[in-house]
């Protein structure tokens, strides 16, 4: 595989290609590096490639000129790649696919940037290394080669090597010991020292299980688990955010269909699939708000059958996610019980499909990680802007950009609280 560089600084690269692997692999002929200095191509005295952005603002911009004639003059571009905060997040599986070109070509950018019009001329793919900003495309370019050349038969030393590292099963990576046995106390694990090659490969496995799940479980979302998989991780013990986290669902006061203020009747699908959602994610309660006395007594008749009447020998699973149901006449009454759970009054979050939103979902899940919060849906045509207003913060839309917006509260429900805790198991 052949990578050229296209960069203003060049000499970033000696350390890099003059070291462990890729030096190696660089003599043997299994990878080949050429770079290429836009400044070279410049026609001025000073050799210039960047100039002041247009519509004003700080720094520079690297300009089309010397930049376009350096990539016309290769021989074998190859796939152009441009290394970019805006690009394409650079993953194991897309090193793989870098890893079949013959040719790559690699445009490092400087100061604020390139001129934008370079995408019209040229088929160049954009690439991030991560969500950070970097003073320039180098250093990221160094990690995609080092990533891909990775992957290039011949260049490790075994081939098995890259087979078992971090992201090739879709898992991190098991942990390493090597001798001495015993080192200031602390033991290889007994399973390593065994020479029983199925014993190991079944504690690798658990290991690299219990890190994924500890440090990345969103990687579980692109790896398929088996059932021993499935069972070993559900008997971790871990954190579990959604404790923290109470579902309001407010019948009044809400908005009704003539943009008036009042209430709405109480729905019985309503009271058990949220009610069910909230068992699933391990919240900490379900709080139900009206204040409508025969409602509320309605509800409860519909609570007390499948928590201590008939349909708690019925259904023993619908009996469990009801009794996180608690009846409340109004939203103060809702929030005592919940600061009186914990300790301490909880944060209120509002939802609303109108927007403005003035609170991230991001923003919330790290509130629930810290604090108890009560996330209040509206029933009806939403929350009334009375309590709206009392909110320490109104998440977004959850379909922000679609002409049709109108979910049932029961759906809204389980899609909320699925982006607001992430929770994979």
């Amino acid at each position: 595989m052949r990578f050229t560089i296209l960069s203003i600084f060049p000499e970033f690269f000696d350390s890099f290609l003059s070291c462990g692997l890729m030096a190696k692999a660089l003599e043997a002929g299994v990878v080949a590096v050429d770079r290429v200095n836009p400044r070279d191509f410049a026609t001025d005295k000073h050799h210039t490639v960047d100039d002041r952005p247009y519509g004003g603002g700080p720094g520079m911009v690297m300009g089309l000129p010397t930049l376009v004639t350096a990539l016309r003059s290769l021989p074998h571009p190859g796939r152009l790649l441009m290394l970019s905060p805006a690009g394409r997040p650079l993953t194991q599986k897309f090193a793989e696919e870098l890893a079949g070109e013959e040719d790559l070509t690699l445009v490092c950018g400087r100061y604020e940037g390139i001129d934008a019009r370079i995408f019209d001329l040229f088929d160049i793919t954009p690439v991030s290394v991560g969500d950070f900003v970097l003073s320039g495309g180098e250093s990221a370019a160094a990690c995609l080669m080092e990533s891909v050349s990775r992957l290039v038969p011949g260049f490790m030393g075994k081939e098995a090597s890259a087979d078992e590292e971090s992201f090739a099963s879709g898992l991190l990576e098991y942990p390493h010991y090597t001798r001495p046995e015993e080192f200031e106390g602390l033991a290889v694990p007994p399973d390593l020292l065994t020479g029983h090659h199925a014993a190991i490969a079944a504690w690798r496995r658990r290991r690299s299980l219990e890190t994924t799940l500890y440090r990345r479980p969103d990687l579980f979302d692109a790896t398929i688990l088996s059932d021993g998989d499935m069972d070993f991780l559900r008997g971790l013990p871990r954190a579990r955010p959604g404790r923290n986290m109470h579902i309001a669902l407010v019948h009044g006061p809400v908005l009704l269909k003539d943009g008036k203020v009042g209430t709405v009747s109480l729905t019985n699908l309503d009271v058990h699939d949220i009610a069910r959602v909230s068992r699933t994610y391990g919240l900490g309660g379900f709080e139900v708000v009206s204040p409508l006395r025969d409602q509320l007594t309605l509800a409860g008749r519909i609570v007390g059958h499948w928590r201590e009447g008939p349909g708690l020998a019925a259904n023993p699973d619908r009996s469990e996610a009801l009794s996180l149901v608690r009846l409340h006449e109004d939203l103060d009454a809702a929030l005592d019980a919940v600061g009186k759970d914990h300790g301490q009054p909880p944060a209120l979050i509002a939802t609303s499909a109108r927007g403005p939103a003035t609170m991230s979902f991001a923003a919330a899940r790290e509130l629930i990680g810290k604090r108890p919060v009560l996330v209040v849906l509206g029933t009806g045509h939403g929350l009334a802007d009375a309590v709206l207003d009392r909110a320490d913060g109104i998440l977004p839309p959850l379909r922000p950009f679609s002409d049709y917006n109108h979910l049932s509260v029961r759906a809204a429900a389980g899609i909320l609280t699925d982006r607001l805790l992430g929770d994979v198991l």
